[in-house]
């Protein structure tokens, strides 16, 4: 789990130094055992992938300036402290300064495995949301916008921009809160229509009596309150896009006038007998299955048939977790900027739990999560995630275990031989934990 980084243990007492080193190693722990902290500088360097534990009181450089140094060289890097009984006060005054931890003496070699593995993960925690940092950086153009890592993000990126190039009406299937606008908008916004209206229209979202003129306009005079001519949504998009989101809750008889316009390209106005040439490209979103709502006589199966040239199906995040730390830090990024506040450190445990949440609100529920992250300040580990059951430590490691082992199984569309080669695992082991985990891997092919 710690490959490639080190525990720099720096104690001046030969036999008590000898006695915790081997204590560590034999927990499977990477160990460089110094007998003074000048003895250690060399090796504590910006990105060093180590932790530092070391005794407060050592001749010459002492705990205290060793841990200063290390701050000034890499803050990220995790300092615990060895102190004598008496010396608490000193050592949380330490913690205030930056140190990750103290332990204080006598204390059992368990205490010390534990406080060692907590601060390894924290060590590895810090460089991987700082390799995210970089990374979200580095992103430009789609990739900033579509942000995830994940092979059903990357393949979406490049379906956008397949189809952003062409005039195809697209019709974009996911649940709430999977960003089926910013797909859209992604459409618009790589495509020759950039320049030209890009018309957002929710169709659950306006009443029946006023939906007719919102979508195709009026003449002045059409009806009692037709004051004046309007320009409708289809009109003000000509030259760009139009968005019908939640298309299925559109009146049926609504649905055979747009169906009309998107055959024949051109629009009336209501109380108007003259035809108005469009050139629009229309995106209908939806979270319903269209094609069995049309099966139901709720949704006309013309106009589904219709829509359903380019499809685009957008992944709940429930399916794609291994884009969570990369979103959750996006999102709490942006956050700490729109709330001038600075964000707090993402811990290890945390992490746990947002993987192991089913985020039912998408993309949408982790913006919202991040948010309160940024803001909830001390009354983090309470409020900071709602609405997610605590959970044992080996219940979240079970879950996070499982998550992975299902991402393995959806990147090699369930091939056994090649999901153990990607999780470097042997075969007995895989198919143990599949049994324990109730994961069927033919439901992946």
């Amino acid at each position: 789990m710690f490959d490639g980084y080190q525990v720099l243990f720096v104690e001046d007492d030969p036999p008590v130094r000898a006695s915790l080193a081997q204590t560590l190693e034999l927990a499977g722990l990477d160990v460089v055992a110094c007998g003074s902290a000048e003895e250690a500088l060399p090796l504590i360097t910006p990105g060093a992938q180590l932790i530092v534990i070391t005794d407060v009181r050592l001749p010459g450089m002492d705990g205290l300036a060793l841990l200063d140094h290390v701050l000034a060289t890499d803050a990220g890097i995790p300092v615990t402290l060895i102190t004598a009984h008496g010396d608490v006060a000193m050592a949380v005054g330490a913690m205030r300064a930056g140190a990750y931890d103290f332990i204080e003496k006598p204390f059992a070699p368990e205490r010390l495995v534990d406080t060692a593995r907590r601060a390894l993960e924290t060590r590895l925690m810090r460089a991987a949301l700082e390799d995210m940092r970089t990374q979200l950086q580095r992103f430009n153009g789609i990739e900033a916008v579509l942000l995830g890592n994940s092979p059903v993000m990357q393949q979406l990126r490049r379906k956008v921009l397949t189809l952003a190039g062409t005039s195809a009406d697209v019709m974009i299937l996911g649940e709430t809160g999977t960003g089926k606008e910013l797909v859209a908008r992604c459409l618009h916004d790589h495509s020759a229509r950039r320049d030209r209206n890009f018309v957002a229209i929710n169709c659950g979202g306006l009443p029946e009596a006023l939906f007719e003129s919102e979508l195709f306009g009026h003449e002045q005079g059409s009806f009692t309150s037709a004051a004046k001519r309007r320009i409708g949504k289809i009109e003000h998009a000509n030259g760009g896009t139009l968005l019908l989101d939640e298309i299925e809750t559109m009146p049926l008889v609504l649905q055979i006038k747009l169906l009309r316009v998107l055959q024949e390209r051109r629009l009336e106005r209501l109380g108007s007998n003259e035809e108005l040439p469009i050139n629009v490209r229309f995106i209908a979103a939806s979270k319903a299955d269209l094609k069995e709502l049309g099966e139901q006589g709720t949704f006309r199966s013309d106009l589904y048939y219709r829509l359903n040239v380019a499809t685009l199906a957008l992944p709940p995040l429930r399916e794609r977790k291994e884009d969570i730390p990369l979103l959750f830090q996006h999102f709490v990024a942006q956050a700490s900027a729109r709330y001038e506040r600075e964000a707090p450190e993402l811990t290890s445990e945390r992490l746990r739990e947002l993987m192991a949440h089913d985020w039912p609100g998408n993309v949408r529920e982790i913006r919202n999560a991040a948010d309160r992250f940024v803001l909830a300040l001390d009354e983090l580990d309470t409020v900071a995630v709602q609405d997610i059951p605590p959970l044992s430590l080996a219940r979240q490691m079970e879950l996070v275990e499982k998550t992975l082992i299902e991402q393995a199984l959806r990147r090699t569309q369930g091939k056994i031989p090649a999901a153990m080669e990607l999780l470097g695992i042997a075969k007995k082991t895989l198919y143990d934990k599949l049994h324990r985990h109730g994961i069927d891997a033919d439901t992946y092919r």
